[in-house]
Order: structure tokens, then C-alpha cells, then sequence
């Protein structure tokens, strides 16, 4: 990042040391057990999911607030979780680009840490929980892709064993079931599954779609057996226990795309029975708020440690006496992803998407080695749109460029396949001004460095400037 934009940068962020209130003891402070899946969109049996089978995270659903519109900044995992691990939008911090500054030493700019930092500030112990006893079968990813480089250790540990013993804790367990390859238990039956009318109603969409739900159910089953472990260690009634992705499904309009499947999440929250639940809580609650994920860390650092929101952090507060008002816009943004260059950006608002391309001359279906790897619809597009047998919505995944700008109106077209720029509807239309109006606000606001174009020389080690060809697809990242 320039010298310019991080002066920039720490303008914006108004960049001051706040003094921190007195904490509780610890004793009085929940811990806090953050589970995160990847590449997963909210398709579980309690979000009314069919053919997936979800009874733990439904129960920790009923025994805590479901939030319905909850959407992560990005829609591909290093960015996105670059972005709710600093509670900061990565296109301000600089993290915008997928699998970027991984060997040049980049650091957060000044003033944004990591949440463990902020956490460890005020006595918690910090895990990224790999390993668990024997008895529980289950395993962490471990996963953290941040698109910097961190000072020191980023977590105290990796194991499970060591948070009884060091309460208060902050504990992250990460799972990679429902990234592709999909590789779990046959169960859904592809005759059954609900396919979107985006895609083509084809046996290998079908196939598809239920490897996915079938790594949700699997997913199910190993969060729950952490649960029970949380139970069995004598945890689970002084723990926070937060369930969320870091971004949508691994489909061809969702991963790394601007669409709902791309951006929306699942979001559960069960605060602890033995503690005073804190305002804007009410188990078994059905939450409609719009929340993005770069509000979970300014939100859990207020109602568990018992700390004011940063100075400078984007991200808001949502629940607890110091809740800010609710959210009227999400934002969102896509880059660069591996070899493939995008500009996206979005808003949404309790009703209606928004969503800017800035490369419109590029394919939808532009070369990606990844996708056209691992995504068996991706390459089905392809063959059906050179036979003519896609329909109206499902062409224009095939279409040899997109439009500069879409308008969807989420209440009466949740799958997103009218674009309404030119309706000549006046509520339409004032909508449509309303939210680019935002969104260009947002731009300039948060100082968006996507703006600047990533150096060639750095596309070009990430390899932008290669062709989609099988020698290459060796080095595409997953």
C-alpha cells in the first residue's frame, strides 16, 4: 500500500488509543466458541432447507437467535476472512485481493488487529482449535488465510485440552466439509433437491447440489459432537457459542460473486444459560436485522469482554446496551481471485441489490483453473449454452460479457434473475438511484483501494496473465 493511503487510511480510521473500561473478573466474562464453515450459504434445516439433515445446529438454533440477513464482505475465504477477523472492510485494509500478500511482508495498517489481539488485550486465551481428545472423532482446519502478515503467534493454542484450564477463552474451529471436493456420506437424493432456476435442471446439477447438502449434514454432525465436548468439559453453561461461514456456496453463482449465494450466511447465537442475556437477545429468536460478519468482532468484544468498539473499526455493535441502530445497507466486494480479474461491488438493503461491475467487457464465465476444475456445472454451462439449451435466466452465465449494473428486487425475485435497471417502474427506479448512490458513497467513504489497480507485476505472480490451460491449473489456488 502507498505511503498516501495509509496517511489516508489512518484518517479515516481516526486512529487513537481507547482506554478500556474496567473489566469484570474473569470469572464474571463468558468464553466464547466461534465455529466457522467455509464455502456455505444458509442451507440448513432450520433455515427451511430441504433434503439436508441438521438436527444440531437446529437445536442450537432453537436455543439461541437465528439471524436471517446476515452477509459476509467478500465472497471468497482469504478476503472475507481477513475482513470479520479485523472487523474492517478489506477493501479498506487493503486485503482485497484473493491469496494476496502472502510472501511481501504486508502488515495490517496501523491501529487494525487481528481479533485475538484485542481479545488476548483483555485476558482471554486464544485458540484455533485443531486437535480435540480422542473421543470426540472430530478435527479443526486450523484455517486462517488472512491476506497479511501478522507480529508474533496470532493464537495462544490449537488445542481443545488447553481451554478448560485458561478461561476465559476465545476458541475458533474451523471446517472444510463443505468446500469442494465434496467427499461425504451419500444421503440427499438428487431427485429431490431444490436446484435454482439460475442453473440447468440436469442430472449433473442434481448430483451436484446433493454432495453439497451432504457435506452440510455432515458439517452437522461433527459441530455437533464439539457441543457435546463443550457439555462434557463443564463449558458449555458459561460459553458463547457462535455458529457462521465465511462466505456462500461453492456453486458457479455463488463463490466469488456478488449474488446472494455468494454474500449470504448462515448466523446463530446462543449466549450462555447461567449468564444475563444481553439486550437485542431473546432465545429461540428469529432475528431479520441486516448484520454483516464484520460486526461479530466489535459485537463480542463489547458483550464479552466487556470493551467499546475500537476506534476506527467498521464493523458494528448489535447486540447489548451499546447496540448500534440497525444496519439499513450491507456492502460487499470481489477482486482478483487466483488468475481471474473481477471488480465487483454491492449494497443491499432490507429489500432490494445493487451491484456494480467495473469489468462488464469480461465473460461471466471468464477462465478460472479452480472452477473449471472442480465445479462440474461451470464446465455443463458451457456445453449446453453451445447446444441452445439453456433457458433465458440460465444464459446469461454464458453471456461473452456482463451488464455494468444490476438491480434486484429481493422480495419478489429472492433468486436474483430480473435485472430491473431499466424498469420504468418510478419506485424502481428511485430505489436503483438510492442504493448507487450509497454505494459510490461507500466507495469514497471507506477509502476502497480497490480503486488502484493491483500491480501487473504482482497479477502476473498470481497469474493473471495466464491462460486457463491444464499446466497451469496446477498452481490455481483452491
Amino acid at each position: 500500500m502507498r505511503r498516501s493511503h495509509i496517511l489516508s487510511l489512518a484518517m479515516l480510521l481516526g486512529i487513537t488509543l481507547v482506554p478500556r473500561p474496567g473489566l469484570a473478573a474473569s470469572a464474571e466474562r463468558p468464553n466464547i466458541l466461534w465455529l466457522v464453515a467455509e464455502d456455505f450459504g444458509p442451507h440448513l434445516g432450520c433455515y427451511g432447507t430441504q433434503q439436508v439433515w441438521t438436527p444440531n445446529i437446529d437445536k442450537l438454533a432453537a436455543e439461541g437467535v437465528r439471524y436471517t440477513r446476515a452477509y459476509t464482505t467478500a465472497p471468497v475465504c482469504s478476503v472475507s476472512r481477513s475482513a470479520f477477523m479485523t472487523g474492517m472492510y478489506q477493501t479498506t485494509i487493503g486485503a482485497h485481493n484473493h491469496r494476496s500478500h502472502r510472501d511481501d511482508g504486508y502488515r495490517l495498517p496501523p491501529g487494525v488487529r487481528i481479533a485475538p489481539a484485542w481479545f488476548r488485550d483483555a485476558g482471554y486465551f486464544t485458540a484455533n482449535v485443531r486437535t480435540f481428545p480422542a473421543g470426540a472423532n472430530v478435527t479443526g482446519s486450523g484455517k486462517t488465510d488472512w491476506n497479511f502478515t501478522t507480529e508474533g503467534k496470532p493464537f495462544d493454542s490449537g488445542r481443545w485440552e488447553d481451554l478448560k484450564s485458561n478461561q476465559p477463552f476465545i476458541a475458533q474451529v474451523n471446517f472444510k466439509e463443505t468446500h469442494r471436493a465434496f467427499v461425504s456420506p451419500r444421503r440427499a437424493d438428487p431427485a429431490k433437491v431444490v436446484i435454482p432456476p439460475y442453473y440447468p435442471d440436469h442430472p449433473v446439477t442434481r448430483e451436484d447440489y446433493a454432495k453439497y447438502l451432504d457435506a452440510a449434514t455432515e458439517l452437522d454432525e461433527k459441530v455437533g459432537r464439539i457441543l457435546q465436548q463443550l457439555d462434557a468439559d463443564g463449558l458449555a453453561s458459561r460459553t458463547i457459542v457462535v455458529f457462521t461461514s465465511d462466505h456462500g456456496e461453492a456453486h458457479v453463482r455463488g463463490k466469488q460473486f456478488c449474488y446472494e449465494e455468494g454474500l449470504h450466511v448462515p448466523l446463530i447465537v446462543r449466549w450462555p444459560a447461567s449468564l444475563p442475556a444481553p439486550a437485542h437477545y431473546r432465545t429461540g429468536a428469529v432475528d431479520d436485522r441486516l448484520v454483516a460478519a464484520i460486526d461479530l468482532l466489535p459485537t463480542l468484544l463489547d458483550v464479552a469482554a466487556g470493551q467499546k468498539k475500537p476506534a476506527g473499526m467498521q464493523g458494528q455493535v448489535f447486540l447489548g446496551d451499546r447496540a448500534e441502530a440497525a444496519r439499513r445497507y450491507v456492502f460487499g466486494a470481489r477482486d482478483r481471485c487466483d488468475e481471474t480479474v473481477f471488480r465487483f461491488r454491492t449494497v443491499r438493503d432490507a429489500r432490494y441489490r445493487y451491484i456494480r461491475n467495473f469489468m462488464p467487457e469480461r465473460p461471466f464465465l471468464q477462465a478460472n483453473d479452480y472452477k473449471e476444475r472442480s465445479y462440474p456445472v461451470w464446465n455443463l454451462i458451457k456445453e449446453l449454452a453451445a447446444q441452445g439449451k439453456l433457458t433465458p435466466s440460465q444464459a446469461v452465465l454464458a453471456a461473452p460479457t456482463m451488464p455494468p449494473e444490476e438491480f434486484y428486487d429481493l422480495e419478489s425475485d429472492p433468486h436474483e434473475i430480473h435485472n430491473l435497471v431499466d424498469s420504468r417502474d418510478p419506485a424502481n427506479q428511485t430505489a436503483l438511484k438510492r442504493l448507487r448512490a450509497e454505494l459510490e458513497h461507500w466507495i469514497e467513504e471507506s477509502n476502497d483501494q480497490g480503486r488502484t489497480p493491483e500491480p501487473a507485476a504482482v497479477a502476473a505472480a498470481k497469474g493473471a496473465t495466464k491462460p486457463a490451460t491444464k499446466a497451469n491449473r496446477k498452481k490455481a489456488a483452491k
